[in-house]
């Protein structure tokens, strides 16, 4: 079958366990590196009203993120169920994303799960991934950690860094695999040598807590800092942390403060937590403290747990109209 060109996502999930051992999750989207673009939204509504798939998946594309046009996530459905069902992997896979976040659709898991399945079918990696992903957060059907396993390690055989970096956070939980800290980090290793931060922070923070490998805060650091480097704000949180309470750095609380800062300027909630929870240390430590911590307390907001699994979607070869802001690309 014919692959049409995708723009990729990644989502990270935020994962709480309930008294009753069932994950609750939630989804977040994050868009990483720049396709091809262009500001012709209509040339490209044209060419996909006039039945050409790639042209629907690209508007789709356009219309779900807002780049090049209004946001309109009911007009990016319709734009990617007719591309999937004309046979495009990328926009079923997509498409399984919308019913999984509920944007423009009802939620549905196991509507999402289907279009999923139905792309991975094809081969199609991000969707092979995405799969596993449902198969170990029990979305759209029982939770099967042995079956997750096998469909991350389909892709991550391939050289598919999201599944590469699923598969070693498995290792690392002994979730349908034996514990094996040995093989976290080589799978983690696969995934960074693509340049690819969720893996870089998660070897990192593997190296910087030391539970299922020797702790080597040096090491750890460093890999926390690449992936810094490369845009994560989890790996920046864990590096104020490490300023804050001294660990493999001095303890520097107004280093703590610019790491929390731009951990939570890249929109991660539970930076702000942190970033409040430093400032009424310090307003308590000493009275210039508190005129500090008192600018520091705006626009708190609900803490978020760490991230485990990553959801993906996408290849590369595509125009997105309008300008880009980060995007993941992939060549399939």
């Amino acid at each position: 079958m014919r692959m049409f060109g995708a723009s990729a996502l990644r989502v990270c999930l935020l994962c709480a366990v309930s008294g009753s051992g069932s994950a609750g999750c939630k989804v977040d989207v994050v868009f990483q590196h720049a396709p091809k673009h262009t500001n012709h939204f209509e040339q490209v509504l044209a060419r996909a009203e006039n039945g050409d798939p790639t042209a629907q998946f690209q508007a789709a594309v356009a219309l779900e993120t807002g780049e090049g046009t209004a946001q309109d996530y009911a007009a990016a459905v319709k734009w990617y169920r007719r591309a999937a069902d004309a046979g495009s992997a990328a926009a079923q896979n997509n498409l399984g994303g919308m019913y999984l976040r509920g944007l423009g659709v009802a939620q549905d898991d196991r509507e999402a799960l289907g279009w999923y399945s139905r792309a991975a079918g094809e081969g199609y990696l991000p969707a092979e991934n995405n799969v596993g992903f449902m198969k170990a957060a029990g979305r759209g059907t029982q939770a099967d950690d042995e079956d997750a396993v096998r469909w991350y390690r389909r892709a991550a055989e391939k050289g598919y860094a999201p599944a590469q970096a699923n598969l070693a956070f498995m290792y690392s939980m002994g979730r349908g695999v034996p514990l094996d800290g040995s093989a976290a980090v080589s799978w983690y290793q696969k995934a960074v040598a693509q340049k690819y931060a969720p893996a870089q922070y998660k070897l990192g923070l593997l190296y910087f807590e030391g539970k299922v490998v020797a702790q080597d805060l040096a090491e750890g650091l460093r890999w926390l800092r690449t992936a810094a480097e490369h845009g994560s704000a989890a790996a920046e949180n864990e590096i104020a942390y490490a300023y804050e309470h001294g660990q493999g750095v001095g303890q520097n609380y107004v280093d703590a403060a610019k790491w929390y800062r731009r951990a939570a300027e890249h929109g991660l909630p539970e930076a702000r937590q942190n970033l409040e929870i430093l400032a009424s240390r310090q307003e308590h430590a000493s009275p210039a403290g508190a005129s500090e911590a008192s600018g520091m307390k705006i626009a708190i907001s609900e803490c978020a747990l760490g991230c485990g699994h990553t959801v993906t979607a996408g290849t590369s070869g595509v125009e997105s109209p309008g300008t880009s802001r980060n995007w993941e690309a992939k060549d399939r």
